[in-house]
């Protein structure tokens, strides 16, 4: 047992503080770093067997099957693709709240976001031509440049009250780079990598304008080249 000293000039106050709380919090974090990498370990393994197992992947013309199918494979490529992101924000609510249940809860509200995007997406997704793939890939570039990208990344940074909220500011700030995976294939476990890797990238990251502007340009670069030129980019069309 240690003791903490409160309060300020000639009036302190000596408290004992004991090692519970500190082990409480440990465990916490532990149980938080398992929970979210377990979980990301198994959700990649399930989606790509049952993206490779489905033979679903035709680029831009990929279907995207019966509804709770989609959904169910969906869910599980959000946490594949989204959680190694999501670690620093779950171990921050963990070390907080200082409970082992805090971690399942927040991850589970946070991918209950993901899903309800996913449900969104089976509503307005069809399979499409090479010119709206292009088009969406740009529109997705050029949403790496608005201030609504940038507030969302700052907020995925910060401390939020919950998996909801974290799920809300993660969303705004990966909306753009999942468009790029609807556009091109959203069957691809190559795309769903590349995908995965600047999402990694720009929640662990600070923002910085030498990288993120050339990257914001490489995105709508990639855009028109699917326009004018498809064939020279891989994944849009169906394996031989």
């Amino acid at each position: 047992m240690g003791l903490h000293i409160f309060g300020r000039g000639p009036w302190l106050e000596i408290r004992p503080h004991s090692n519970g709380m500190t082990s409480a919090r440990t465990s916490a974090t532990a149980t938080a770093l398992t929970v979210t990498l377990g979980l990301a370990a198994a959700s990649w393994i399930v989606s790509v067997q049952q993206m490779n197992g489905m033979g679903m992947d035709m680029g831009v013309a990929t279907p995207l099957g019966p509804f709770a199918v989609f959904v169910a494979l969906w869910s599980s490529m959000m946490a594949a693709m989204m959680l190694p992101a999501a670690v620093p924000a779950v171990l921050r609510h963990a070390r907080a709240s200082g409970r082992v249940s805090a971690a399942p809860l927040f991850v589970g509200s946070y991918l209950a976001v993901w899903t309800f995007v996913g449900v969104a997406v089976y509503a307005l997704y069809r399979p499409h031509g090479f010119f709206t793939a292009g088009a969406l890939v740009i529109a997705a570039g050029v949403y790496e440049f608005t201030p609504l990208k940038q507030h969302f990344r700052r907020r995925c940074r910060e401390r939020v009250s919950s998996g909801f909220e974290f799920g809300i500011c993660c969303v705004g700030s990966c909306i753009g780079l999942t468009l790029i995976l609807l556009a091109v294939s959203v069957m691809s476990v190559p795309w769903m990598s590349v995908i995965t890797v600047l999402v990694l990238a720009q929640k662990l990251l600070p923002a910085k304008v030498a990288i993120d502007v050339p990257l914001a340009f490489a995105i709508v670069g990639l855009g028109i080249l699917i326009i004018i030129a498809p064939a020279s980019v891989p994944g849009l069309t169906p394996s031989m």
